[in-house]
């Protein structure tokens, strides 16, 4: 097959875990495919290291800039199909949930979650009726979509009244260099760890206020807060000063992998208290990482985590702290779910992710066309 995998959505740095999806994805692929051919779809932005050295792989920059979204999405709805069919690609890959709609290519497009469903308070007003349109667009033309749990799927089918053949769903894996961690204690102190976007639905909020009672009995201990600026940065470096908590609480915006795993490495534990996800990354590079993982009972997160984790409330501060100072205070109970969460992490590998999908790229070339719209 030749299959081409849209990479247009892609602005280094600044769209979080999908981007980590997509490179992961990528270079798994390359190490399990050798039959294949794939050309990566680039933007301006994004460079040549996308595309794992492989013979196998062609990196296919376009003239688009990611920068500039509605620019992006014009180009991928009206130029890229005429890129596909110059190239006479067999099946198009969608990573980040929009896909043409004026092509016959058949196609595959991963949901990451449906936040514009379940929460479209958290978007734009200008933004919102884009995302229903063009995701909209996506469910009905490809001919498989990808979800990245069973509550992710759930929420497809309930909302987009695909048929349920037509929905897959593949786990993301973690990275081998999480499981090859030394752990260490940091000199700076002892930390919780937090790595998420800067997002409303993060919870980051609740977690500063549960964070500032929890010093009253362990003043020593620090907040490291590891990722995206996102929407909220503003009001959470707001609250930050306001709870007097400005030398307790580090906030790193994006960094390279290389500084996330140190990150890891020395947490004494990791809390992640968001009320909404689609899968919850973290908490597997956690487990990984033998360390100890209090988060939200939210389905996405039970699924993955199993038994290894802690779980609470995600509204419930009293509930959130409790977990908190349970992990730091009980060992024995950090022990067994570091023990526990061994286990159930080497579920989730990136190698049989991209297995899944390239069998789900293979059927999709081999299944009736869909009209374009």
């Amino acid at each position: 097959m030749r299959i081409g995998v849209n990479g247009l959505y892609l602005l280094p740095g600044a769209v979080g875990g999908t981007e980590i999806y997509l490179r992961q994805l990528l270079r798994a692929i390359a190490r399990v495919d050798d039959e294949n051919e794939y050309l990566i779809f680039t933007n301006r932005e994004t460079g040549s290291d996308l595309a794992p050295a492989s013979p196998c792989f062609r990196y296919c920059p376009q003239d688009a800039a990611a920068a500039n979204r509605p620019a992006r999405i014009l180009y991928e709805q009206f130029r890229l199909p005429r890129v596909l069919r110059r190239e006479k690609v067999d099946v198009l890959f969608n990573p980040g949930f929009t896909a043409p709609c004026f092509t016959r290519v058949p196609m595959v497009t991963v949901f990451h979650d449906l936040q514009h469903v379940r929460h479209p308070e958290y978007f734009k007003r200008t933004d919102l009726p884009f995302w229903r349109l063009l995701l909209w667009q996506s469910a009905r033309r490809s001919k498989r979509l990808i979800a990245v749990s069973e509550a992710t799927r759930r929420d497809i089918l309930g909302h987009y009244g695909v048929p349920p053949e037509r929905v897959v769903t593949v786990h993301h894996g973690v990275e081998d260099e999480f499981f090859r961690l030394t752990r260490h204690v940091d000199e700076a102190g002892p930390y919780v760890l937090c790595v998420s976007t800067l997002h409303p639905h993060k919870n980051i909020e609740r977690l500063l206020r549960v964070f500032q009672r929890v010093r009253k009995s362990r003043p020593g201990v620090r907040l490291i807060l590891a990722g995206m600026r996102g929407f909220h940065a503003d009001c959470i470096e707001q609250l930050v000063q306001t709870l007097e908590l400005s030398n307790a609480v580090r906030i790193t915006g994006w960094i390279p992998r290389e500084e996330l795993y140190n990150l890891y490495a020395g947490a004494l534990m990791l809390v992640y208290p968001s009320t909404f996800e689609g899968f919850g990354m973290p908490v597997l590079e956690g487990m990984a990482a033998q360390v100890p993982v209090a988060c939200s009972a939210i389905p996405p997160l039970k699924e993955i985590a199993g038994d290894a984790a802690l779980f609470f409330d995600p509204e419930n501060e009293a509930a959130m702290q409790n977990a908190i100072e349970r992990l730091l205070g009980e060992p024995r109970l950090a022990e067994e779910l570091v023990r526990l969460g061994i286990a159930q992490v080497k579920q989730f590998t990136w190698e049989r992710a991209a297995r899944r999908v390239v069998d789900v790229l293979r059927v999709s070339v081999h299944t009736p066309k869909l009209r374009a719209c």
